[in-house]
């Protein structure tokens, strides 16, 4: 059986946070972690690390972060069977939902551009440069890579899917185990309260998924340091103040979506946790061009969750998926 070494995965972090003083967060982390991995470990863990380990030793690689996929490259020349094993490895840890990315050449054409939420925000942000960065809801952590393209002095990224974790390892394994970043299997609700560490938190795509909206953004807002930014993406539905549409069981075919306000409730929403100065960056309508099935990802995809006949609206009949992206500061 293929067995994943996360004590020697997580190792420099551990130590990292420890170097910080952080160490309840690491004590409370490797306890998380040992749970995760030993005493309940995934089904698919050891799938996924026999794919993770497919993929061909590489030297003389470099990456670049600063473009719409990631990419990773190299003065060598790939042998045939390194290309078939590259292939192998990386389709055997499909879905691909966040990306794009490129594999020596291997093109992963993700069921979201990512590039184009990244595209969207970036210039709305404070500089990246040497700043602490969490990553709420990071995926396989493509916005992580683009936060250290920008000069993040660490970036950690959080999410549950242990898929994503594998994905993200099959990145880090090419680009170095000395960068300053990391995806950790956990959730926003299983760090520390008034944890304090970071400089900017992310939370893009997550509030809708959560029972109680308000109690995430606490949550947020304990991540940050004193003067910390929140950088915070979800759905919104058209409508005044105070207006927030609760679908009557699913939105676009997802069960656990709550919560889609207004802009201006959103506002309200941060203004009543103790944010301030939030400002609206930016509203986009979610296409079929930016979310769809791929290759990389055979599953549905967002037409398969609009109404054929009208698709301003979803299969249930609720206005199409809108985003806004605001951003507000900590005290």
């Amino acid at each position: 059986m293929t067995t994943f070494d996360w004590q020697g995965c997580f190792a420099p972090l551990l130590d990292d946070l420890d170097s910080r003083g952080l160490e309840r967060w690491r004590k409370q982390l490797q306890q998380q972690l040992q749970k995760r991995f030993d005493d309940n470990p995934h089904g698919d863990i050891a799938r996924w690390k026999r794919a993770l380990d497919t993929l061909p030793h590489i030297d003389d690689v470099n990456a670049n972060l600063n473009q719409s996929a990631i990419a990773l490259n190299t003065g060598q020349t790939l042998s045939a069977q390194d290309r078939a094993n590259l292939e192998d490895g990386l389709r055997g840890l499909m879905p691909w939902r966040k990306g794009p990315f490129e594999f020596f050449g291997t093109y992963i054409d993700t069921e979201w551009r990512s590039d184009w939420k990244w595209d969207r925000v970036a210039p709305y942000l404070s500089d990246l440069s040497g700043r602490q960065i969490l990553d709420v809801g990071c995926g396989s952590g493509y916005h992580c890579w683009r936060m250290l393209g920008e000069g993040a002095g660490r970036v950690i990224g959080i999410d549950p899917g242990l898929l994503f974790l594998f994905q993200f390892l099959s990145v880090k394994q090419y680009v170095g185990p000395e960068q300053r970043i990391d995806l950790l299997p956990v959730r926003a609700e299983d760090l520390p309260p008034k944890l304090e560490a970071f400089d900017t938190t992310f939370s893009m795509g997550v509030l809708y998924h959560r029972r109680s909206p308000l109690d995430h953004l606490l949550e947020l807002k304990d991540t940050l340091r004193p003067g910390g930014e929140l950088v915070l993406e979800t759905l919104i539905a058209d409508g005044p103040e105070g207006y927030s549409l609760m679908p009557e069981d699913r939105y676009g075919r997802m069960r656990n979506v709550w919560f889609l306000p207004s802009c201006d409730t959103l506002l309200r929403w941060l203004d009543r946790t103790g944010f301030r100065n939030a400002r609206v960056v930016d509203v986009t309508e979610t296409t079929t061009e930016e979310q769809r099935s791929t290759d990389w990802m055979q599953f549905q995809s967002l037409q398969d969750f609009l109404d054929p006949d009208d698709p301003t609206k979803t299969v249930e009949g609720y206005p199409g998926p809108k985003r806004a992206t605001v951003i507000a500061d900590k005290p």
